[in-house]
């Protein structure tokens, strides 16, 4: 058990995600010995206008458990190591960053709400047909 740093987005949210990197048609989680590296590889991400993520702190046995449930791959960065991430990023993310998540939820409590003023307004239009 050895104590490392991953990235994460949207923290203590219901939309929180965890970096990974893809390649070909998997998914690998980096895990950071350093927090300095992690720190580093953070704002090279931001650089490409990425969302700011969180560095959080796991013992790496949890994430090794977690990537073994989801079917991740992963890769501890050690001190000696510089990671770069890749040139190329998706284009759409499996998850949304918190203001487009917490946009998306309002539009859809907004689509529920002018659902019931319809139904409200059919209901009152058929009473008055009886």
């Amino acid at each position: 058990m050895s104590k490392i740093y991953a990235l994460l987005f949207n923290v203590r949210t219901e939309n929180e995600a965890i970096h990974t990197v893809q390649i070909g048609d998997r998914n690998k989680i980096l895990m950071f010995e350093s927090e300095d590296d992690a720190m580093r590889y953070s704002l090279l991400l931001e650089a490409q206008d990425f969302p700011v993520p969180t560095i959080e702190s796991f013992d790496s046995d949890e994430i090794k458990e977690f990537c073994k449930q989801a079917d991740y791959d992963w890769e501890i960065i050690s001190n000696e190591e510089l990671a770069i991430p890749p040139e190329k990023n998706v284009e759409k993310f499996s998850w949304k960053n918190e203001k487009d998540f917490q946009e998306t939820t309002k539009k859809n409590t907004d689509e529920v709400q002018m659902s019931t003023e319809q139904l409200d307004t059919i209901r009152r239009q058929l009473e008055g047909l009886l």
